[in-house]
């Protein structure tokens, strides 16, 4: 059974449901969203083709009968073709990035905003919230769903609010120092860029007064854990959401820290082997599928998010029922294959971080100069540990290569780096640049 390493709690006693009565509330919902979703044309001819209704959903296993939904189509559809109510009903829109230049637009009702707000207040109590803390939040405030999921889940919890957004780190880190802040949430790499700053004011993180984090908005492994842990002297809680399925509050953890809870009775979650689109087994990794049950403006069916993980449905410690998911090793469209072996960022990370002397801090070049792929890792080195003795930045060298080896099981070439010379992120840090998309046919 997990260690809890914050006082165990529950926000909302739906999270502890028997599964039984979980699943019969999803069936409802199901058929509800079917029903709701017939009038966007993208699902109504969907459904024609699947031979679907509202009256044909029995059970839970009809879920895999339904279209599924991806990026593309909401950009296909653009700007909102996927809304299910009238325009005088959007309380807010948000958006994320897309390769076009345009964003994917999302639509929130004034009860969806509600809803949002409910689902961050789960994981947050989960992770050790609570209305006495202050909380310091340095994601974006704009289109992107972070810095106000988190703002408005912060406030129902009854916590105080600094929100400094992103940009501008000494300001960053004058304000958690005055004002005291309890609680950091922002992007893990940022966390760390932020720990980074400080060291080089003079302040060491581990007297900021931070006792609990909250990092999402990219994949980040469970050695960064350690890794910020250990810089200030923190306690570190993942969650996880997107945007076109409602924004942060789709899972997050507990206080056992052993998955990210789903809020099973708002989304469906299906784990699906992404080539043939049939379920993997529970506990091994698959692209997970998201089908939103009672969001009112823009409810998605059978969502492909592309994030591989893996879900874990036996019973947790802290005594809530819903399914686990893994941490996001990866995005199907971020996977490498170099050479036929399929690598994601996340497990150079993960090699990285098990190396005394490399800083958290790694970009990954891929090329292919002739016929063969080369990938190039350029590694910062941790500043106490630069040294000019060529003997020990070789063995710093191979302790990395064969640490990459080791999880990913391919040479890779290893270029160590200055201090500071890697170009830090305000947000979701860029962590490859391949070159081969970059060649003509």
């Amino acid at each position: 059974m997990g260690t809890f390493v914050v006082e165990n709690r529950i926000w909302d006693q739906a999270e502890t449901m028997p599964r039984a009565t979980l699943a019969a509330l999803q069936t409802q919902r199901l058929r509800e969203v079917v029903a709701r979703t017939a009038s966007v044309p993208f699902y109504r001819d969907a459904y024609a083709k699947c031979g679907v209704s509202p009256d044909s959903i029995r059970t839970l296993d009809d879920v895999r009968r339904l279209p599924f939904t991806t990026k593309d189509d909401l950009r296909q559809h653009y700007p909102l073709g996927f809304l299910t109510v009238p325009r005088s009903e959007i309380a807010r829109i948000h958006g994320s990035s897309g390769t076009t230049g345009k964003p994917t637009f999302v639509a929130y009702t004034a009860q969806d905003l509600k809803l949002w707000a409910d689902l961050c207040a789960r994981f947050l109590v989960g992770g050790g919230l609570k209305s006495e803390h202050l909380v310091h939040i340095a994601f974006g405030y704009g289109l992107f769903t972070g810095g106000f999921g988190l703002h408005y889940g912060v406030e129902r919890v009854g916590a105080g609010i600094v929100p400094a957004a992103g940009g501008n780190t000494p300001r960053q880190i004058m304000l958690i120092n005055d004002l005291q802040a309890d609680v950091l949430v922002c992007t893990p790499s940022y966390a760390l860029h932020i720990a980074e700053v400080s060291r080089a004011e003079g302040c060491d993180p581990k007297n900021l007064p931070l006792r609990f984090g909250h990092f999402g908005g990219e994949p980040w492994t469970e050695e960064m854990r350690t890794e910020m842990e250990r810089e200030f002297s923190l306690k570190a809680f993942n969650n996880y959401g997107l945007s076109e399925v409602i924004g942060p509050g789709v899972s997050g953890e507990c206080a056992a820290r052993e998955g990210m809870h789903i809020q099973e009775d708002h989304f469906i979650v299906e784990c699906l082997n992404p080539n043939t689109l049939e379920p993997v087994p529970d506990g091994e990794p698959g692209e997970l599928v998201f089908t939103t049950l009672t969001k009112q403006a823009m409810p998605v069916i059978r969502y492909r998010t592309r994030d591989i993980a893996s879900l874990n449905r036996t019973v947790c410690a802290c005594g809530r029922t819903t399914t686990r998911m893994s941490r996001v090793i990866g995005r199907t469209d971020d996977m490498l294959i170099i050479r036929g072996v399929n690598v994601f960022p996340s497990q150079i990370e993960e090699a990285l971080l098990r190396v005394e002397g490399t800083a958290p801090h790694y970009l990954i070049e891929v090329d292919r100069p002739g016929t063969l792929d080369e990938i190039v890792v350029r590694v910062e080195i941790r500043p106490q540990q630069f040294s000019d003795k060529m003997r020990e930045l070789h063995q710093l060298h191979d302790q990395i290569d064969r640490a990459i080896h080791a999880i990913t099981g391919i040479r890779m070439k290893i270029e160590l780096v200055d201090p500071q010379t890697i170009e830090r992120s305000m947000g979701k840090a860029k962590r490859v640049i391949d070159h081969r998309k970059e060649i003509k046919p």
